[in-house]
Order: C-alpha cells, then sequence, then structure tokens
C-alpha cells in the first residue's frame, strides 16, 4: 500500500525595516556584493552574505561565463568562500542574505536548486540551521533553515561509505 508524506515550509514575509539591526547589515553586504556582480549575459546581478558565527561576514555574487554553466550562483560563491576562508578555525556559518542589485526584480530572490542542495550540505557539515533571508525591493522571505526550501534533500548518508 502506497503511503503519502506531507511536506511543508514556514516562511515569514517581512519588510526591511522589521529585520534587526545584524540582519540588515548582512542585507546590506549581499546588496552591495551584487553591485559587483558578473551578469553580461543574464544581467541579473544577485549578491549574497554569508555571516559566520564570530559575526565576520563573507560576501559573494554571481559570476557568469559565455560557458554556460560554468558561472556560479552567489550563494555557492560566498558559501564556498566561507568553507575556504576558514582554514583549521571551526565555522559555523547561520546565515545566508541573498539580494539583488537593486535594479530588479520586485519579488525575492530565491536560491536555484543547486544552491539550495549546497546550502543543505552546510546545514549538516556545521550541525546547525542555515537560516536564509531571500530579499526583493520591498518584501523578504526568510527560512530558518536551508532545509525548508529544499525537503527530501541529498544526503551524505545516501552515499556508499569506503
Amino acid at each position: 500500500m502506497a503511503k503519502q508524506l506531507q511536506l511543508s515550509a514556514k516562511i515569514t514575509v517581512c519588510r526591511y525595516n522589521e529585520l534587526t539591526d545584524s540582519e540588515k547589515k548582512w542585507v546590506d553586504a549581499a546588496r552591495e556584493a551584487a553591485k559587483k556582480a558578473y551578469a553580461p549575459y543574464s544581467r541579473f546581478c544577485v549578491g549574497a552574505a554569508v555571516a559566520l558565527a564570530d559575526g565576520e561576514i563573507i560576501t559573494g555574487n554571481n559570476q557568469e561565463n559565455a560557458s554556460y554553466p560554468e558561472g556560479l550562483c552567489a550563494e555557492r560563491v560566498a558559501l564556498f568562500a566561507a568553507g575556504a576562508a576558514a582554514g583549521a578555525r571551526p565555522v559555523a556559518i547561520t546565515l545566508a542574505a541573498i539580494a539583488p542589485d537593486g535594479k530588479s526584480p520586485l519579488m525575492p530572490v530565491t536560491p536555484c536548486g543547486g544552491c539550495r542542495q549546497v546550502m543543505r550540505e552546510v546545514e549538516s557539515r556545521y550541525g546547525a540551521p542555515l537560516r536564509v533571508l531571500m530579499c526583493g525591493a520591498e518584501e523578504i522571505y526568510i527560512a530558518a533553515s536551508a532545509g525548508d526550501l529544499l525537503p527530501l534533500s541529498f544526503e551524505l548518508s545516501a552515499t556508499p561509505q569506503a
């Protein structure tokens, strides 16, 4: 007999002025990073800011390439840079803010499927939820965990272990 799974996600919707001072700082950093994106093909500039447990902010932006899909999204640039910057010190990535450059779009920018998978692995790697702020011109969507954005994600436990 087949059974059904019911999946749900809780997303909070707010405006910039409702964010904490720290959250505003991260959103501002993501918006500033978006201004430095390299997006000559899509003209869709996105920035991301990753907050580490010690308060350090690492930013990234989308980097396109004429040889699609060889570019990278802002979220992965920021998350991978944070992992690379950590070196031997322990890192806990607590938040990712994703924002457009202010020219477009009105709706909040949400991560692509690949970025959602990377975010889920970051949660697994550091054993803590990754809060995700997705910014638009007026509204901001907030997910308490990347798991809310990608239910039934691929997990390390699904891979063969040596």
